[in-house]
């Protein structure tokens, strides 16, 4: 399957890489910190801003005193976040300045995972706290089209979340479905079966 697009848009936690149990044990930990429920939290965490899910969750809660614990834990804990197939050989094939993140996860954890895996974090990149509005609203990935200089509809999303794909299909671009089903979405595959074509005129 080849796609022809002028820049790429990836979530990172998912779609680039496997962090998930790094990504539970810190939500789990925060979780039985707080009085939770693990079993409730972590199925609803996933693909949004961690501010958001501690404002949601835990509305009594200082949110920006738990998110920064949060961000702590996880930006210290990167044992076995690894890189997702497929996901090096695309990215080494890409020209410079055609790909960036967009991801709920805010700039110190992203960086510390996506160098825990030896991928440098390209410019342009949007992170959870660049923005005022997270997935699934359109802004991250109108953000990240902008940064890479053009438009929402010249470029290819990748995300494997359910906000993460609400917010790139209203932002305009074409979506590609990493792992998930996902209804009304123009591609579904994985990474590693797909052959993109990067025009830069």
């Amino acid at each position: 399957m080849t796609l022809s697009c002028r820049g790429l848009l990836f979530d990172l936690d998912g779609t680039l890489i496997d962090s998930l149990p790094a990504v539970d044990r810190a939500w789990t930990a925060w979780s039985l910190r707080v009085g939770l429920d693990p079993s409730a939290v972590l199925p609803v965490i996933h693909g949004r801003r961690s501010l958001d899910s501690v404002r949601d969750l835990a509305p009594r809660l200082d949110s920006l005193a738990e998110d920064a614990w949060l961000r702590a834990r996880e930006c210290e804990d990167t044992e076995g976040v690894t890189v997702l197939p497929g996901a090096r050989p695309l990215l080494d094939s890409l020209p410079p300045g055609s790909w960036a993140v967009v991801t709920s996860g805010t700039r110190d954890v992203a960086t510390a995972r996506l160098r825990a895996v030896g991928i440098e974090p390209p410019p342009g990149s949007v992170y959870g706290d660049d923005v005022a509005r997270g997935k699934p609203d359109a802004l991250p990935f109108r953000l990240g089209a902008e940064r890479l200089g053009l438009a929402p509809a010249e470029c290819v999303a990748f995300e494997d979340a359910p906000a993460g794909l609400a917010s790139a299909v209203a932002a305009g671009c074409l979506v590609v479905s990493v792992g998930v089903p996902a209804p009304g979405i123009a591609v579904r595959t994985t990474i590693d079966r797909i052959t993109v074509a990067v025009t830069q005129e």
